[in-house]
């Protein structure tokens, strides 16, 4: 048996990297919030936009004089810019955390299936016109449900009278995760023209319609699921040693585990319910912050939070930037996640977990 010293021994990595790479990381999150804010059509500087949002600015020079800065900022920017930065974050801590629960460096939000279940629930309303809701909430909410639906599935398929092994859960949420796929593709099948193009836009994952409506939607399970993570990141480093490892230390392995699998589609049905499907968030993120602070989830989770809202509110950003129009955001992490998947797959053997 472990004493507390020794568990303490096998996290501890340098305080002060890890003070410098998270203080860093806040300073950096609102630096890329603000120059976010200050891309676009009409473009603005760091001064102009800190003056609108803190100072009461409520026009700029613009080219051909006076611009409303005041409803650039705060109607089409800053909520855009928000939910890119929760969903984000979300995702990035909710693949923290799937890859200690299954001790596997490629799990990822989608390996449980959450992501196509709520796919399946966002076309069932958008092709059928099928919700228990309506308007603005009526595919978000179909997407949250889904995604529970997919999880109570998953776990009732990988329950045994021995308990859930890791790897009936895994195999399970590919199985599952199949099954929603394929229904998807169907309802892409039978959709009608007119409908077809939003259904494979959404399936591409997108901010592009996200406001403050969007973000008030998933302001609230994105919070509660985050922070019942973190609370639990002291039992995920012992749950990432093993199961028997970790009873022995007073772990209930089976309630931390539904608790966390349950706050993390919590997490991941915020974001996907109002953004689509966007992959290799939960990937990459992650990794990147494993590699600076080591295996410790009591400070990879919060410091994934954090570089998940980095890096989507930059990717969000060049999307809407770097093209004519509008360039889904699940493109763009699509490119970038599949070499990096490439190279944790060639390099997976000698990842260090603890």
């Amino acid at each position: 048996m472990y004493e507390d010293s020794q568990i303490e021994s096998i996290f501890r990595r340098s305080n002060k990297r890890k003070a410098i790479v998270i203080s860093l990381s806040l300073v950096i999150l609102i630096l890329t919030i603000l120059i976010a804010i200050s891309v676009g059509t009409m473009r603005m500087s760091l001064r102009e936009v800190i003056d609108v949002l803190f100072f009461g600015r409520t026009y700029v020079d613009g080219p051909f004089g006076p611009v409303d800065a005041h409803n650039i900022v705060f109607n089409l920017r800053l909520p855009r810019v928000l939910c890119a930065a929760f969903i984000g974050a979300a995702l990035a801590i909710a693949g923290a955390s799937l890859q200690g629960l299954f001790r596997n460096p490629m799990a990822s939000p989608s390996v449980i299936g959450i992501s196509n279940g709520a796919a399946f629930g966002a076309c069932l309303a958008m092709v059928l016109g099928f919700s228990l809701a309506s308007g603005t909430l009526a595919i978000p909410s179909m997407a949250f449900i889904f995604s529970f639906i997919t999880l109570f599935l998953v776990y009732f398929m990988a329950r045994t009278k021995l308990g859930v092994p890791i790897t009936m859960l895994l195999l399970s949420g590919i199985a599952i995760g199949a099954f929603f796929s394929g229904l998807v593709s169907l309802l892409q099948y039978v959709s009608p023209e007119q409908q077809l193009g939003g259904v494979v836009f959404w399936l591409m994952g997108s901010i592009a319609q996200c406001g403050w409506t969007q973000f008030q939607i998933i302001i609230l399970p994105i919070l509660i699921g985050s922070i019942i993570l973190i609370f639990f990141s002291k039992d995920l480093n012992l749950l990432s040693l093993g199961d028997d490892q970790a009873k022995s230390l007073g772990v209930n392995v089976e309630r931390t585990r539904i608790i966390m699998l349950c706050a993390t589609s919590l997490v991941v049905a915020g974001a996907v319910s109002v953004s689509g499907v966007i992959g290799f968030v939960g990937l990459i993120v992650p990794h990147i912050f494993r590699m600076l602070l080591g295996p410790d989830h009591r400070l990879l989770l919060p410091s994934s939070l954090i570089g998940g809202a980095i890096f989507l509110v930059i990717i969000d950003t060049i999307s809407r930037t770097i093209i004519p129009g509008e360039l889904p955001v699940g493109i763009i992490t699509a490119l970038l996640g599949a070499p990096f998947f490439l190279y944790i797959l060639r390099t997976r053997k000698k990842e260090v977990w603890g």
